[in-house]
């Protein structure tokens, strides 16, 4: 497993170094709750070893970190009595400790969270959708 540098918080509360909330322990992912969640039982879910982003992630550790996310998303509604769950993970940009962690939110029908408040906006035109299209295709073939 590799190990991450001294200063990851989530690294040290994966080897037993620093107390976490710990929700699921297992051989490669663990979860926690978080210390500042937007709703109780809010949890983050982490590989244990140290992995920064989503795109580092080594493809025998995938199956177990979302296997893993899925599993407290369930709980969260059995244990909680969440009406769902809200899962998402920052990749790099507003990744406030930068070891790769999903977000595990229970929620509840009226609970105020509005989702996403950025701007969406449609493609300018069919020929600009296709282009991002394409140019993601490629990076995709190119490995």
């Amino acid at each position: 497993m590799k190990a991450g540098p001294p200063s990851c918080a989530f690294c040290r509360i994966a080897q037993g170094k620093e107390s976490g909330a710990l929700v699921l322990e297992g051989p490669t992912v663990v979860a926690f709750l978080d210390h500042r969640p937007l709703f109780p039982g809010h949890s983050l879910v982490i590989p244990r070893e140290h992995v920064e982003s989503l795109g580092d992630l080594p493809g025998p550790l995938t199956a177990p970190l979302f296997d893993a996310a899925g599993a407290v998303a369930r709980a969260l509604e059995a244990g909680l009595g969440a009406d769902g769950s809200f899962v998402a993970g920052n990749n790099r940009v507003s990744q406030g400790v930068p070891h790769l962690h999903v977000h595990v939110v229970p929620r509840r029908r009226g609970d105020g969270l509005r989702g996403f408040f950025w701007p969406r906006d449609r493609y300018e035109s069919p020929g600009a959708m296709e282009e991002t299209r394409a140019r993601i295709a490629r990076a995709l073939a190119d490995g």
